[in-house]
């Protein structure tokens, strides 16, 4: 049996190996085509600054983890050990790793500042985006007190139960 699926995968490899090296480049166009942009514009024109990116991982060994994604090149950006909390940074890629925090992942921004957690000059403010947000009928599981100003943060799950925090620190 193992003999017919090496079989089978050999064929369809030299298969699509020759496709690969059978392909021919298009001619260039000699004359401008006109596209439908329509297919690749966003719905809504607006666009929310929603800050640095990073995912927050909840971890069953912190130290465990940290030893990880150092082996992927990531650093120590911030965090403490002992507070059972570390920020780890490879380039521009941020990830928290936290014990005993929360129970699932979280993808998390950071309005008003960047990957390096420096402020941003223009940024938009969380009660900005959560009226926005609220605007497209999106249920939010928090939100931020819209009566303040300054930190604050609110939380939205997405349709498949992909837990978003916002979390502004200024």
């Amino acid at each position: 049996m193992s003999k017919k699926i090496t079989l089978i995968a050999g064929l369809l490899g030299s298969f699509a190996l020759g496709k690969m090296t059978s392909f021919q480049h298009p001619q260039p166009l000699k004359e401008p085509v006109e596209t439908d942009l329509r297919i690749i514009k966003p719905i809504n024109t607006s666009h929310m600054k929603l800050g640095a990116f990073s995912i927050s991982l909840s971890v069953k060994d912190l130290q465990a983890s940290k030893q990880f994604y150092e082996n992927l090149g990531f650093i120590q950006f911030g965090g403490d050990l002992q507070k059972n909390y570390l920020i780890m940074k490879n380039g521009n890629a941020l990830i928290g790793l936290f014990h005993g925090m929360f129970q699932n992942n979280i993808l998390t921004f950071n309005p008003g500042w960047d990957e390096n957690a420096q402020n941003l000059e223009e940024f938009d403010d969380i009660r900005e985006i959560q009226k926005e947000l609220k605007s497209k009928g999106i249920k939010l599981e928090s939100e931020a007190d819209e009566t303040t100003t300054g930190p604050a943060s609110l939380f939205v799950v997405d349709p498949d139960g992909n837990a978003i925090l916002l979390d502004q620190h200024r």
